[in-house]
């Protein structure tokens, strides 16, 4: 897909001047853009606006921050436009960081064969016949570190990344940018301290890790690097680093601002949401919690999906008995965005779960405010019946709890307000794509290919631009019972697809061949 060019026309200003700078002071950057028009096809219309950068780099190093993910893992974002709260929506921490000043260091590696005080000499690393074995890797042939403050951790990294600054803290760690050296990039650097001391968290941070090395696309976050854990046994390694593609907001943050969005500018964010969509759907994959905030977003409006913790695997053709489901849990999707399927129990659901995210996410982008913001669950069917219309008894047969559907007969005998009267200012194939989004009945909305062939988006649709996965996702890792030890020596090799000479995984205490094979750098 190609990128956004900058146009001239157009301001949206202020995106979120709280992530702008460092220092607490404003840094405003406004870039104009404009919609790409590709040689071939010819499909982008242009687009003109201006967005300023959420995340200056060129920030100053010292003050109050307020929490930003650029992660792959988005902790919850605050929101004071939103005027209706909910606890397992959005909170309102801020951090404060100290400053983040650069201390040089060098990791010391201990092995069987190797003094454990070498430091200064610096490190470097003998191949091992492992890394041979490896496709599409290139050999480190040196790694030496150093260490730095950054907010109320120490990170220890490889040197070729200088940090620019802490970005974002949550639950699962602390995001800094930084610049890379080698590929003369900013990037986004995530440390997870303590990774395995809950080992749901730790799975979480596999599977995504395990999903975004497979998925190679435009708008969907990639992993760049790790960094190699330094334990000498498996079961010190404790803090996982994880280098991203780094983007400067997300699209919680733009919603939320003061700027203006234009139907184009809902158009085109909408497609890239759909584009990625694809790839992922293609991969037998359902990411399960579309939000705003899981939509990362640049200044030229190029958008990544993001935080795949929570996704899971849909194999169709081993699960063709069942309609192409699988049996999941309901406590997935932040509930603002999820499908009526699941709150009504409806424990076989599938990829269609996401285009009712979608869906509601174009209604949030026209509004700029959630659609059905419910405070529990029956809020938030109420909220659905009252604005679409309530089912008839034929259309509850996806609904399999009898409680359920006893909640459902009694909701208002409503046929729900036309979106041209809910959305005034939007266009009619607009609304027609919105609605079949934003179907009740799973088996009536509309699937990610049809939405993306839908006349709404035809400045922007070519299929043999919206590329799918080649093989489907292997989630077979996750039928294994993954304890603490297994999950550290699990993402030890996942790190090993970066770094191909950390292996072999270094071994457990009271047993084992020694991993890593190190030695002393000549002088």
């Amino acid at each position: 897909m190609s990128s956004i060019a900058c146009g001239s026309s157009g301001q949206l200003q202020n995106v979120d001047q709280r992530t702008s700078t460092y220092s607490g002071g404003s840094s405003k950057k406004n870039v104009n853009v404009e919609r790409p028009q590709p040689e071939k096809p010819p499909r982008k219309k242009a687009v003109t606006g201006k967005i300023s950068s959420a995340n200056s780099h060129a920030s100053s190093h010292s003050g109050r921050h307020h929490r930003h993910d650029v992660s792959i893992y988005p902790s919850k974002q605050p929101t004071k436009s939103v005027s209706r709260d909910s606890r397992d929506e959005y909170d309102h921490d801020h951090h404060t960081f100290a400053t983040a000043t650069t201390a040089s260091a060098t990791i010391s590696y201990s092995t069987d064969d190797v003094n454990s005080d070498v430091s200064e000499a610096g490190m470097e690393v003998v191949m091992s016949s492992k890394d041979s074995e490896m496709e599409d890797i290139s050999p480190v042939v040196e790694y030496k570190t150093h260490s730095f403050p950054a907010g109320k951790h120490t990170f220890t990294v490889d040197e070729r990344y200088t940090m620019l600054r802490v970005v974002g803290s949550g639950a699962y760690g602390v995001v800094i940018s930084a610049s890379d050296a080698k590929s003369s990039k900013n990037v986004a650097i995530k440390m997870v301290p303590r990774a395995f001391n809950d080992e749901i968290d730790a799975k979480r941070i596999l599977r995504e890790i395990k999903l975004l090395k497979h998925m190679k696309h435009e708008n969907i976050v990639g992993i760049v690097d790790m960094m190699p854990p330094t334990a000498r046994y498996l079961e010190d390694f404790h803090d996982v680093y994880i280098v991203a593609d780094l983007m400067e907001t997300d699209l919680h943050r733009i919603i939320y601002s003061k700027q203006k969005l234009s139907m184009d500018h809902v158009q085109y964010f909408i497609y890239q949401v759909l584009r990625g969509l694809k790839y992922i759907h293609s991969a037998d994959v359902i990411h399960r919690d579309l939000k705003p905030s899981n939509l990362l977003v640049n200044s030229n409006c190029d958008l990544k999906i993001c935080d795949f913790g929570l996704a899971r695997g849909i194999n169709e053709a081993h699960a063709e008995g069942r309609g192409g489901t699988m049996l999941l849990t309901e406590y997935v999707v932040t509930r603002w965005y999820r499908a009526p399927e699941i709150m009504l129990a409806c424990h076989e659901y599938s990829k269609p779960i996401d285009l009712w995210s979608v869906g509601c996410i174009f209604a949030e982008l026209i509004q700029r405010k959630p659609y059905f913001p419910g405070d529990d669950y029956i809020d938030q069917l109420t909220i659905i019946s009252e604005k679409l219309g309530k089912l008839s008894e034929p259309e509850l047969d996806f609904v399999t709890s009898d409680k359920a559907k006893r909640f459902m007969r009694k909701l208002p005998n409503k046929a729900g307000t036309p979106l041209n009267a809910q959305f005034p200012t939007a266009k009619p194939d607009a609304l027609d794509l919105m609605r079949n989004m934003l179907q009740i009945h799973p088996r009536k909305r509309i699937n990610v290919e049809n939405a993306l062939a839908h006349p709404f988006l035809a400045p922007l649709h070519s299929t043999e631009d919206e590329p799918v996965a080649a093989n489907p996702f292997d989630f077979s890792f996750e039928k294994e019972k993954l304890h603490r030890v297994r999950l550290q020596e699990l993402i030890w090799q996942e790190v090993a697809h970066f770094r191909p000479s950390c292996l072999p995984v270094a071994p457990r205490r009271g047993g084992g061949e020694p991993g890593g094979s190190y030695r002393q750098k000549d002088p």
